[in-house]
């Protein structure tokens, strides 16, 4: 027996057995229309704009013939209810960070991202020249998904606080907004972890609900509003160094369509996994000089800091490595990782170093 057909007999393939049951396929005057939701509010900076681009690049592409319809968070389902929506048939693909499934399964972190894990270039690597894609392959297929990478935020800040960060005994108590493995971390040294949509986070920063939240970086924090409650900004974190976001489909959906339109799905989901790097990337550094304009303190972590967020990530990751599965990926994501970085640290970050101190 797969594993999808013994996760459809337990709770844990709830979702996927309900994949069995999927209505018809909405065909109008030679057109198939696919429903796309989103954990995005509409809008919402960088990540709704990454999920409105595939779906844009799928109807040009398809010369109309496949017609993607965004559901925005909450027009159809819930930020955090896409997956099952998808599984369930109730809409036919979502855009949304995977991390925010690991009830489902832990290993969903990986194609969004884990503590101390792969930069945006490093998950690239991994993805489309070593296993990652093979990887998520296997995981979608235990829920009844196709799924593609189809964004990146590059790396993440640290976020935003009330109060500056001096030592680990900070975060002890700390109410703090952060998903996926990151947010489990967090919790090994005290915190009160959140994981709410995008779309609250302001709100709830601003009532006091939250003393602290992570986003994503300069430009979409900016456009969200964060620095008109807090100045106190930490540009690097631990939590999200490359964060990818995730184009799935539901997998009966997926191969029921002719090999052209899936073959489209998979371009457009990985131009716009390079076209959304690049518009955080492009935007931040401006944004930054804002936000410090406007008066934001721009910090970084003490070395002490660093040092429990790993003790933190590691006991998280010794709480998942007794799964099978999470394990395989772990240990070929981190293989990679490894290759990766040894070459990029010796040429790209020897000569950004010497750039820097040559040209200024």
């Amino acid at each position: 027996m797969d594993r999808r057909s013994f996760l459809r007999t337990t709770a844990l393939g709830g979702g996927a057995a309900a994949a069995t049951t999927l209505a018809a396929p909405a065909y109008a005057q030679g057109k198939r229309k696919l429903t796309m939701v989103t954990a995005w509010g509409r809008g919402l900076a960088g990540v709704f704009d990454a999920a409105e681009h595939s779906a844009n690049m799928i109807n040009a592409m398809s010369d109309g013939t496949l017609e993607v319809e965004i559901k925005a968070a909450g027009e159809l389902v819930g930020a955090f209810e896409v997956f099952d929506a998808v599984t369930s048939g109730q809409a036919d693909m979502y855009h949304a960070a995977d991390y925010y499934f690991i009830s489902q399964h832990p290993a969903f972190a990986f194609f969004t991202a884990i503590p101390y894990g792969m930069t945006a270039t490093e998950m690239n690597n991994w993805y489309y020249h070593g296993n990652g894609r093979a990887a998520h392959d296997q995981l979608g297929e235990i829920f009844g998904l196709k799924s593609f990478l189809a964004g990146n935020t590059g790396t993440q800040a640290g976020g935003w606080f009330r109060k500056e960060i001096n030592g680990p005994e900070d975060f002890n108590g700390l109410k703090f907004r952060m998903p996926g493995l990151g947010g489990k971390a967090l919790g090994y040294l005290g915190a009160s972890v959140q994981n709410l949509p995008g779309s609250e986070v302001y709100q709830a920063l601003a009532s006091g609900a939250l003393d602290g939240t992570e986003w994503i970086g300069p430009w979409a924090d900016e456009k969200a509003g964060f620095q008109e409650i807090t100045k106190f900004f930490y540009t690097a974190g631990f939590h999200e160094p490359g964060a990818g976001l995730s184009l799935a489909t539901n997998l009966d959906v997926f191969n029921d369509l002719s090999p052209a339109h899936q073959k489209i799905i998979e371009v457009a989901a990985g131009y716009t996994n390079v076209w959304s790097l690049s518009q955080y990337l492009m935007n931040n550094g401006s944004a930054l000089e804002r936000l410090k304009a406007g008066g934001v303190k721009v910090l970084e972590f003490p070395d002490s800091v660093w040092d429990a967020f790993g003790e933190g990530s590691q006991k998280v990751y010794d709480e998942f490595l007794g799964d099978e599965l999470f394990k395989e990926i772990f240990d070929d994501y981190t293989t990679s990782m490894r290759q990766s970085s040894g070459w990029l640290t010796v040429s790209a970050g020897a000569y950004r170093a010497q750039r820097d101190r040559v040209m200024g």
